[in-house]
């Protein structure tokens, strides 16, 4: 049938449509779930529909946008962040931790405004995160600057594009204006992203707050793309509005999609605030993020202006600040916990106590280094601290209640597991670790990572389950998930196992076997091997085969592989019951090897590359990935290190410093036939 000109326009307006009817259906939901906390959709609902977008527009690449959501998965890295002066400084606020002090500072904005002149204030939680300036253009998200010194800060709108919580279009206008708010990590992110610190044998981060802002300082969007930051606005600068108040304000940016404060209230004086700092004194502890205290800013923006500034602070706001959260118990033991790479972590056993709402009998010690550095002793009298941490810690111990029989803590020696199998530290390290193949608590843990999400991505087994099958002996290692098939009748015979569920666990397994090679290699769960460094090894050594008899050295060669994981991958596949367990993958059927269209030959193996000025024929980010497939590593700057320098159209400071040092500088042609 022959297909006429109107029908091909027609059906190129329906596509058009169809991705912004997509784009906007997804901005809804992400508004729901990030801003409005009222999600509508499952998890995989919500991942359909994006993969419905991303199909069409891998089909029709020319209608993929900047503010499309497919967009804020990140992209290039950037070489270095740029500086921006803030229009409007972003100044910082007083503290004040009394109700003297607030009383004082209620009687300067009256002295200030004169006698028989009304006001209101505004009060709102004071989220302990990274203050962030959002400028719109057009009324889509133009540029993110870090608030820096306050009157110029970075520019990191690559890694903010990443916040679901922020729009990339607001629909509320086309006009430009200024948005001002928090970025700042929930509770259960951050402890989830530290857990995973710990179990790839990494120290934990110490607070949300210092985590949020090295995140945003990340040169990868991508990596930033991985963590779940929020934001919370709280500040406009929109002329075009004319608003009277700061609460006409926020209600506005609720309205154009912004996610605002818990509880943004007018109070009408001094007492008011008062009974709202004491309302959430109490409360904050259900929270589920961090808050240090409560800014109160006088209401009427007419009133701002005219009490104006003092240094760097305004005069018409302040924040309360909150005591932090501690609590005093007393150290019943010193127990172990054994993670899936085997770190051996030692946890403080307290006598129950309630800290910030939540009942605290248990926290991290970290190492055994932690340990000594507190001196702690079993039956010590101990401070525990729930402030900036969202994991309880042990801060201090109280020597005043110390028994003279109490002697100092010393790590064990032996795993607490059933196969009671030695523990060592290798040199350099602060832990200690498990290697006993079978040891239950670190299988388990092995098995949870292997069949996560990120990892080969099991449906139907999930925790509770691998828990079940590794106790009823159904699994020793991971390679038993693959023998599961033949097992069905036994598991039908378990508590909560219906014939629906166990078929869709086995048709979960089945397509695992789907899953491609850096996925694979990634779920092993051989130590410091994360997705990112998991992908960059398959693209440069595409066979099982050939990685497992790579050395330190040729590993090592390879772009983003230290020293440390390429002993580590070696180690691994030295390790014969590892091996005997990878062989049994193989014969499952996984994919243990890249598709040839992925394999290409390592041209720039061990050699660092400088891509500058403008190319006609790629981007710099395709530039980098050519570069990175073929074993090189693409750097930002030229040093003695570099081994050559491909320099485009209008090539500038790197291109002098290149010839400088003498280091070898290839035309755009030149380096396109490298790459042939």
């Amino acid at each position: 049938m022959r297909v006429t000109s109107n029908e091909c326009i027609l059906d190129e307006m329906d596509i058009t449509e169809k991705i912004e009817q997509l784009r906007m259906e997804i901005r809804k939901h992400d508004h729901l779930y990030y801003a409005a906390a009222r999600p509508e959709l499952t998890d995989r609902e919500y991942d359909e529909l994006y993969k419905k977008l991303e199909s069409l527009e891998a089909a029709h690449p020319e209608l993929v946008t900047p503010n499309s959501p497919t967009q804020r998965v990140g992209g290039e890295p950037i070489a270095g962040f740029t500086t921006v002066n803030h229009a409007i400084p972003m100044l910082s606020l007083g503290n004040t931790y009394t109700r003297e002090e607030l009383e004082s500072f209620d009687g300067r904005i009256r002295k200030a405004l004169g006698d028989g002149v009304t006001f209101e204030y505004v009060c709102e939680l004071k989220i302990d995160g990274v203050a962030m300036s959002l400028i719109y253009e057009g009324g889509a998200l133009a540029r993110a600057v870090t608030r820096g010194d306050g009157t110029k800060g970075d520019d990191v709108t690559k890694n903010i594009r990443t916040v679901r919580a922020i729009p990339l279009v607001v629909d509320a206008t086309d006009e430009s204006f200024e948005v001002r708010g928090e970025v700042f990590m929930l509770d259960a992110d951050f402890t989830k992203l530290n857990e995973a610190m710990i179990e790839a044998g990494e120290e934990p981060y110490a607070n949300a707050r210092n985590t949020t802002a090295g995140t945003l300082k990340q040169k990868d969007s991508r990596e930033v793309a991985k963590r779940e930051l929020r934001f919370t606005s709280y500040w406009l600068e929109a002329p075009f509005l004319k608003s009277a108040n700061h609460a006409d304000n926020v209600a506005w940016l609720e309205d154009a999609g912004f996610p605002i404060g818990t509880d943004v209230r007018v109070c009408v004086d001094i007492e008011a605030v008062m009974a709202y700092i004491s309302e959430w004194d109490t409360k904050r502890a259900g929270l589920p993020f961090q808050t240090d205290g409560v800014v109160v800013k006088v209401n009427s923006l007419r009133d701002q202006d005219e009490l104006g500034f003092v240094a760097r602070s305004p005069r018409w706001a302040i924040a309360y600040k909150f005591e932090a959260l501690k609590a005093s118990t007393t150290l019943n033991a010193i127990t172990l916990q054994v993670g899936r790479t085997g770190v051996v972590t030692p946890v403080a056993e307290l006598e129950p106590v309630l800290l910030a709402g939540s009942t605290i009998s248990r926290a991290t010690l970290h190492n055994e280094d932690f340990v000594s550095e507190l001196g702690l002793r079993i039956g010590d009298g101990v401070e525990i601290e729930k402030g900036g941490d969202v994991i309880p810690k042990v801060v201090r111990v109280i020597e005043s209640s110390r028994s003279a029989a109490s002697a100092p803590w010393t790590f064990p020696t032996t795993c607490p597991c059933p196969n009671e199998s030695t523990l060592h530290r290798p040199e350099g390290e602060a832990n200690w670790y498990c290697t006993h193949g079978s040891c239950p608590w670190q299988l388990k843990r092995r098995i949870q990572h292997f069949v996560s999400r990120n990892g080969m991505d099991i449906d139907g087994l999930g925790e509770k389950a691998v828990d079940q099958f590794v106790d009823e002996g159904f699994l020793s290692s991971i390679a038993d998930i693959y023998d599961l098939s033949q097992k069905r009748e036994q598991i039908l015979l378990l508590d909560r196992w219906a014939p629906k569920s166990v078929d869709r666990l086995l048709s979960g397994i089945e397509r695992s076997k789907e899953q491609p090679y850096s996925r694979v290699l990634f779920s092993l769960g051989i130590r410091f091997v994360g997705e990112g460094v998991a992908k960059t090894i398959t693209r440069v050594i595409p066979t099982l085969e050939k990685l497992s008899s790579a050395t330190t050295e040729e590993l090592e060669a390879i772009n983003e592989v230290g020293r440390r994981i390429a002993e580590s991958i070696v180690e691994f596949f030295q390790d014969e019951s590892e091996s005997a367990i990878v062989r049994r993958l193989v014969e499952a059927g996984l994919q243990f090897e890249m598709e040839e269209t992925h394999v290409v030959a390592q041209v720039f193996a061990g050699k660092t590359i400088v891509v500058t000025g403008e190319l006609e024929t790629m981007g710099r980010r395709e530039a980098k990935e050519a570069i990175e497939s073929r074993g090189g590593k693409a750097a930002g700057s030229v040093s003695k290190k570099t081994s050559f320098l491909v320099a485009g159209a209008s090539a500038g400071s790197k291109l002098l410093k290149a010839q400088e040092l003498g280091t070898p500088v290839l035309s755009e042609a030149e380096f396109r036939a490298l790459l042939r």
